[in-house]
């Protein structure tokens, strides 16, 4: 007897016959399409994944996202809103677009991802009684398998001023020459800021002054990058960029996320430039002492 007949025989005995439809739907894992989902005004619908969740993002604040361990609680908290939202895990991203709040009868109760099928047990191959070569990991195992290493970015001293947009980093997640870069966006100008792509920057041969030395995982200041002399800068390749919103209200925020893969080579510290672009009042930075 499969599960949804079970609890239809269970109603049965107990004199309760279901008065909605709710759905229970079932989403595979590894799946790249864009899951729709159904809400209802003070009703949850609840995401369960066959693995821990590493973050989420949303496009509104007009649904309330909260996550525990490999659950997604998602509540609508106000009418005639949809947005889009991303759950990322270790094996990837989960891509989801949620519906305006309708009738409880159409919403989608829960979302169930099955647990993955175990791994074929590895052919041991040649006589010789070594072990065939194990596949490389993929790209994204590799990439998001850095996020559980993240590092906080510190910072000695941030201030939010007045009619600027400001760029703060969050957070570093590296794996091997990948590095993925947590970052916010404070708009407190009185007009709408369009965040754009972001260019990663590399300086190269940079002279850090002795206070520096020996830091890692620092945002630096405007007034301790003037300090700082280099050889000239250089773009750094882009890998994978997401943002929350594209579109930052005054007096809101945003979070984006850019991946890069890095140089190698070279000697001494590291330092790497966010930039994004300001349309006519100069660029938004931030300079990180790795």
């Amino acid at each position: 007897m499969n599960k949804r007949l079970a609890l239809l025989f269970i109603a049965l005995i107990l004199g309760v016959w279901p008065v909605t439809a709710q759905k229970i739907e079932t989403q595979v894992a590894g799946d790249a399409k864009i899951t729709r989902v159904q809400t209802a005004l003070n009703h949850l619908t609840v995401i369960q994944l066959s693995e821990p969740v590493l973050s989420v993002a949303a496009g509104s604040q007009a649904f309330k996202v909260e996550w525990r361990e490999n659950r997604v609680f998602i509540e609508p908290t106000a009418p005639n809103a949809s947005t889009n939202l991303f759950i990322w895990t270790k094996s990837g991203r989960l891509n989801y677009e949620l519906a305006p709040a309708g009738t409880i009868a159409q919403m989608d109760f829960a979302i169930d991802q099955p647990a993955p099928d175990p791994p074929a047990p590895k052919d041991l191959g040649t006589s010789s009684g070594q072990a065939a070569a194990a596949d490389p990991p993929s790209h994204a195992t590799v990439a998001t398998e850095g996020l559980l290493g993240g590092k906080p970015v510190r910072l000695t001293s941030y201030k939010l001023g007045k009619n600027r947009v400001q760029l703060q980093v969050k957070d570093l997640f590296r794996q091997a020459d990948r590095l993925y870069v947590r970052y916010t966006v404070d708009n407190t100008t009185k007009r709408a800021y369009e965040v754009g792509k972001p260019r990663v920057l590399f300086l190269e041969d940079p002279q850090v002054p002795a206070p520096l030395i020996g830091r890692r995982e620092w945002q630096l200041t405007d007034s301790k990058v003037e300090r700082i002399e280099s050889q000239g800068h250089r773009p750094i390749e882009i890998i994978d960029q997401e943002v929350r919103s594209a579109r930052v209200e005054p007096g809101q925020e945003t979070v984006g996320v850019v991946g890069v893969k890095l140089p190698s080579g070279g000697r001494g510290p590291f330092i790497i430039r966010l930039v994004l672009p300001n349309y006519g009042q100069g660029e938004v930075t931030a300079t990180v002492l790795l």
